[in-house]
Order: C-alpha cells, then structure tokens, then sequence
C-alpha cells in the first residue's frame, strides 16, 4: 500500500490485524470489545462536533479507539505473536505506529495514533495525569474521546459483565498468594475503580453517558450487597 491509503481502506485493513492479534484473548478485551468502543468514540465524536469548537480527526479517532487495546501489557504476549517482524513489532509502545505503517499509513497518522493508545489507559493516566491533559491540550484532542469511549464500556451493564468475565479469566493473577478467588472480587473493583471513571471523562457527552452507566453500577452493587447480606445470616455449623 501506498502512504496515500484510503482511510476506510486502512481501518478495514486494521480491523482485520486487531481481530488476529486479539482473537485468543478473553471476552473482556476481544474484538467484541474494541468495536463497541470504536461505536462509542464515532457517537462521542459526532455529538462533541456540534457542542465544541475542538476540532477532531475523524480518521485518527477511528484508528486509535480500534487499536487502543494493542501493547496492553495484561495481553501483549498475544499480540506480539501475531503481530511478528522486528524489534518495532514487540515493543508495547512502538507496536501500533509498526503495524500503521506496515498497512500503508502515514508516519504523521502513525505517530500521532500511537502517542493516544499509548496514554488512554487508566493506569497510565493515574501514574501522570498532567501528561494526559498536556496531550490533549497540545494537539492531540482525539484521546479525549477514545479514553471516553474505552471507559464507558467499562461501566454500565457491559462493564458488569465484562469485569466478572475478567475475573474469571485473569483474576487469580492479581489475588495475594494463597487469598480466595471469589466473585466479591468484582464489586471491590467497582468501589476501586469503576465507579470513579465518570469523573475522569473528557468530553461532555461522555460525562453524560458515563452518570448513567455508573448508576446501573452502583444499583448493581446494591442488589449484590442485600443479597449477600441475606445469604451472610446462615451459619454453615449448624
């Protein structure tokens, strides 16, 4: 390909590399997931078009919310195994802008879609969030809605359910040694984590998405709370 690629060309192309890389991943990071998040960003970036003067390329919104889970350090190893080739292809941090330019796109495009990927994660964010806001204050106003559209798939009845899905796939990895496995694991990531990201969104229509979503958390964690209470009464001795 070309440097002049199609943009539907290109993401076409992309979304098949994403599908390759991520198709032995667990259903709470697979392809299933980065296209509701490419959804989400599409919606977030038409509303925010109307509302703000920021102006946004479209382009790099739908490559970055696509690629965003590609480096995820819970499933490089995956991912380097599809991706192949050099040095480039196996380094979290250099592996979109590889694969972008492997598929025809520009240096500029692949750059600049792999400095958001690199940023949108929560994790990333909490260790530097002056850089985030740096970013996307000075030229990269695109992570704003792909860290949007990333979260709010989190949260909500999708976010329930990928966050037990998570914990049965990978939980054990990051309970103390010898701890219990158990689902209550999930509602202490609500408290955590989930329930705090409405107050990180970057856009306005994000923010309002986000209150709704993290009210089904929070009704969520209610009904779980009574339930267990419930079920708490019962002395197994007797």
């Amino acid at each position: 390909m070309s440097s002049n690629t199609d943009p539907q060309q290109l993401f076409a192309s992309m979304s098949t590399f994403v599908t390759a890389c991520m198709a032995n991943h667990d259903p709470s990071h697979n392809p299933a997931h980065v296209h509701r998040v490419v959804s989400l960003a599409r919606r977030i970036l038409q509303a925010e078009q109307l509302l703000s003067s920021t102006s946004y390329d479209p382009t790099t919104v739908n490559l970055a919310a696509l690629l965003h889970d590609i480096g995820d350090r819970k499933y490089v190893t995956h991912v380097a195994e599809a991706a192949g080739g050099n040095d480039d292809a196996l380094d979290p941090k250099k592996m979109v802008k590889h694969a972008l330019l492997a598929h025809g796109a520009d240096e500029g495009l692949a750059e600049k879609v792999q400095t958001i990927v690199s940023h949108v994660s929560y994790t990333t964010e909490c260790a530097d969030p002056a850089k985030v806001k740096e970013l996307i204050a000075g030229g990269y106003p695109e992570l704003a809605i792909v860290q949007d559209a990333d979260r709010l798939d989190a949260i909500g009845a999708v976010g329930i359910g990928r966050c037990f899905t998570f914990l049965g796939a990978q939980g054990q990895k990051f309970v103390a040694k010898g701890a219990a496995w158990e689902m209550g694991n999930s509602i202490e990531h609500f408290g955590d984590k989930l329930e705090r990201l409405e107050g990180m969104m970057k856009t306005q229509t994000g923010w309002k998405m986000a209150k709704v979503r993290t009210e089904r958390l929070r009704e969520f964690r209610s009904w779980w709370e009574e339930e267990v209470s419930l079920a708490s009464t019962y002395d197994i001795q007797q």
